[in-house]
């Protein structure tokens, strides 16, 4: 018995709204309690705790650690989504939903028995539901932005953001604060924190994604995940999920 994780990356078709698809199986026989880190993805989940009835959930950005309890026998798929898909794709805000989630009806997200019985089968559907939803013309400052925000890790700064997008700065904080309840700063700084994910599970702890030298280094992960760097390398009875999953994939 084991706890199973699985990831797969987006086509390309839909790679400006979707980070990646995630599956969790606790199969180990007990519960597992666990921490969420903050990311910078918003998690549409389906989720099954050992009965017949699957639940739609949306979780908003997490700016601090939560901890969690994964039940024994839990089933769960999820589409990691981008913030592009916030506004074109989910079609609301998730400001109400920092740090937490709610449940969704499945009205748009109609998923068969079928479509969980494998995480193949999970992706496909997903892709599907997606590339059906219809999408208005997207604002292009949007689009580069976004993209500049993933290429560069988080690591431009806000004035460096706005001036290649010829958009303010206080606009482009007014966006973020009404559809996703942080300032462009404060996202662009989990999304730093969670490139360290992949070093840091290597055993590097030394910063390389543009940290001010090892002291801040040190000072934001442990704001972000309540640890230190090394604490989180170890990563003592797979607490954090996020990096237990690297690891998983990296070996």
């Amino acid at each position: 018995m084991s706890l199973l994780i699985q990831s797969a990356l987006p086509d390309s078709s839909i790679s400006h709204f979707v980070h990646s698809f995630w599956m969790l199986e606790n199969n180990t026989g007990k519960d597992i309690p666990s921490t969420i880190l903050p990311n910078g993805m918003v998690d549409l989940a389906l989720m099954n705790m050992g009965s017949q009835n699957w639940e739609i959930s949306i979780r908003g950005l997490d700016t601090v650690p939560s901890a969690i309890n994964i039940p024994v026998a839990t089933k769960m798929f999820s589409i990691g989504f981008k913030l592009l898909a916030v506004e074109y794709l989910l079609g609301d805000s998730i400001k109400d939903v920092l740090n937490g989630g709610k449940n969704l009806s499945d009205e748009i997200w109609q998923f068969e028995e079928t479509d969980l019985n494998t995480f193949e089968n999970f992706c496909s559907k997903a892709t599907q539901i997606i590339k059906g939803i219809f999408i208005e013309n997207i604002d292009n400052r949007k689009t580069k932005l976004f993209d500049l925000i993933y290429s560069s890790k988080g690591s431009l700064s806000v004035q460096e953001l706005s001036d290649n997008v010829f958009w303010s700065s206080r606009q482009i904080n007014r966006y973020f604060n009404q559809q996703f309840g942080i300032s462009l700063k404060a996202y662009c700084n989990i999304l730093r924190f969670g490139s360290s994910f992949k070093p840091i599970s290597e055993g590097n702890l030394f910063p390389d994604q543009n940290f001010t030298d090892q002291n801040h280094f040190i000072k934001e992960i442990k704001k972000y995940s309540g640890v230190t760097p090394k604490e989180l390398s170890k990563n003592v009875e797979d607490r954090f999920m996020d990096i237990t999953a690297i690891k998983k994939f990296n070996k």
